[in-house]
C-alpha cells in the first residue's frame, strides 16, 4: 500500500481507489519512430451499492474494463496510463455502469493533468507545434474547443482603458482592460466605432454603464465620441506618455527641417542636432550641465548642456519647440496644471510642426488637464498590448481571429 502511495505521489495522481499501481518501460512504434515509454498499471475500484439507473441496492462486480490514457511527464518521457476500471452489473434493471477517477476526462484519451499542462503552457505563449512536441499529443482541439469568448464580463469596472491592436489580415482589434486592476474586460472583433458602441449597449444595462467614472484612452477623437455615448457620467482622461509622445515627434520634425537649411554639413550646429538628437529629449532635470564627457558627433570633451546650448542658442525656432517639449514633459510628470495651461497658451505659431500638436492638445485641453490630476494612464494596456503582440510574433501570425482572441484570454488570465 505504501508503494501505491509513492508511486501515486511521484505521478502527482490524487485518487486513494487505485490499487497494484506498477510501473515498466515500454516501446512503442508512431510514424515510422520508436519511442521509449512509460506505463503506468493499476486497478481502479471502490464499493458502489446504488445503480445510477433505478437507484435501487442491486448491483454486483461484472469484470474489469481496461481503458488508456495519457499522463503528464514529469521527466521529459511519456507516460501511459493503463487503468482497469471495475464495473458493475444491476440484477434489477440489467443497466451496466463503471468506477470512474477525477483524474480521467469522459471520452478522452488524455488526463486531466495533460489538459492542465496545455493550458498553462498556452499561457506562456507556447505554440501549438512546440506545446504538441513536448506535450505528445494534439493540442488544437483542446486547447480552442474548450474555450468560449464571453459576451460580457461579470461586472463593468469603474475605471476602464481603451484602444485597439492589429489582429488578423490587418483587422483593428478593440480592447479594454480594468485600469486598477489591469484584468481583460473587452475583446471585440473590430475597432469601428458603431460595433464598439452596439456591443456595450446591447450587453451592459444603463445602470451598469452609468457607474463608469473614467475612461482612459489616445488621442483618437473617434474614441472620445463613443466614450460620451456609452458611458454619460465618464470623464475622459488622454494618456500622458502618447501627449509626450505627440511632441517628441514634433520636436523631431522641427529639428529635421532646421537641418535641412545648414548648408554646413560639417558646422558644430549641424553635428549636434544630427548625432545627439536623443539628448534633446531627455527631461531638463537630467540634463548634465558640470560633469564633462566626449561628446561622439562633435568629437568635442564637454557637458550635456553645452550640445544643447549649441542648437538653442543658433536657431531660435528650434529653440521655442524645445522649450514648448520640455514644458509639456515636466508639466505630466509632475500633473502640474498651470505649468501644462500656461505651455499650451503661451505658445505663438511659428509654422512648424509643433503648431498642429499644440492645436490639438488646446481642441483636448480639458481631457489633457484630467492627465494631470488623475492616475490612471494606458500604461497597463500597453502592456497587455505588448504580450499579444509577443504572441503574434512567436505564433507567426494567425489566420483565425477567434483563435487569435482565445489565446488572447489565456495569456491575459
Amino acid at each position: 500500500m505504501s508503494q501505491d502511495n509513492s508511486i501515486l505521489c511521484a505521478l502527482d495522481i490524487k485518487d486513494n481507489n487505485m490499487r497494484n499501481v506498477s510501473v515498466k518501460d515500454a516501446t512503442i512504434k508512431n510514424r515510422g519512430i520508436i519511442k521509449h515509454i512509460k506505463i503506468v498499471s493499476a486497478d481502479l475500484t471502490y464499493k458502489l451499492y446504488r445503480c445510477p439507473q433505478c437507484g435501487l441496492n442491486s448491483l454486483v462486480k461484472n469484470g474489469k474494463r481496461k481503458t488508456n490514457a495519457r499522463l503528464a511527464s514529469f521527466n521529459g518521457i511519456e507516460y501511459h496510463l493503463v487503468l482497469n476500471k471495475q464495473r458493475y452489473l444491476c440484477k434489477n434493471c440489467g443497466s451496466t455502469c463503471g468506477a470512474h477517477s477525477d483524474l480521467l476526462i469522459k471520452n478522452h484519451t488524455m488526463t486531466k493533468q495533460v489538459q492542465n499542462r496545455i493550458f498553462a503552457m498556452a499561457r506562456e505563449s507556447f505554440t501549438l507545434t512546440s506545446m504538441a512536441k513536448i506535450i505528445g499529443v494534439s493540442v488544437n482541439r483542446t486547447l480552442y474547443d474548450n474555450i468560449k469568448l464571453p459576451n460580457r464580463c461579470n461586472v463593468l469596472p469603474e475605471n476602464l482603458c481603451f484602444d485597439e491592436f492589429r489582429s488578423v489580415n490587418g483587422i483593428f482589434t478593440f480592447i479594454a482592460i480594468d485600469a486598477q486592476t489591469h484584468h481583460l474586460i473587452e475583446l471585440i472583433h473590430d475597432r469601428l466605432s458603431k460595433t464598439v458602441t452596439e456591443h456595450f449597449i446591447n450587453n451592459y444595462s444603463l445602470s451598469e454603464r452609468q457607474a463608469v467614472k473614467t475612461v482612459s484612452i489616445d488621442l483618437n477623437a473617434n474614441y472620445q465620441s463613443v466614450v460620451h455615448r456609452i458611458f454619460p457620467n465618464a470623464q475622459i482622461i488622454v494618456d500622458r506618455f502618447h501627449i509626450v509622445q505627440l511632441c517628441s515627434r514634433a520636436l523631431d520634425q522641427v529639428r529635421i527641417s532646421c537641418l535641412k537649411k545648414i548648408n554646413d554639413k560639417q558646422s558644430r550646429i549641424y553635428k549636434a542636432l544630427k548625432s545627439n538628437w536623443r539628448l534633446y529629449h531627455l527631461p531638463e532635470a537630467d540634463v548634465d550641465d558640470k560633469k564633462v564627457k566626449y561628446i561622439f558627433g562633435i568629437n568635442e570633451y564637454t557637458t550635456t548642456q553645452s550640445v544643447i546650448d549649441i542648437a538653442t542658442d543658433s536657431l531660435p525656432i528650434f529653440k521655442n519647440a524645445y522649450d514648448v517639449y520640455q514644458g509639456i514633459q515636466k508639466a505630466m510628470h509632475e500633473h502640474n496644471i498651470s505649468l501644462l495651461e500656461e505651455t499650451i497658451y503661451g505658445y505663438k505659431k511659428n509654422n512648424t510642426a509643433m503648431d498642429t500638436s499644440i492645436s490639438t492638445l488646446r481642441k483636448n485641453l480639458n481631457y489633457v488637464r484630467n492627465s494631470c490630476t488623475m492616475s490612471y494612464s494606458n500604461g497597463p494596456l500597453e502592456g497587455t498590448i505588448g504580450k499579444i503582440k509577443k504572441l503574434k510574433h512567436i505564433s507567426y501570425g494567425f489566420k483565425n481571429l477567434d483563435h487569435f482572441l482565445k489565446r488572447i484570454r489565456l495569456i491575459c488570465a
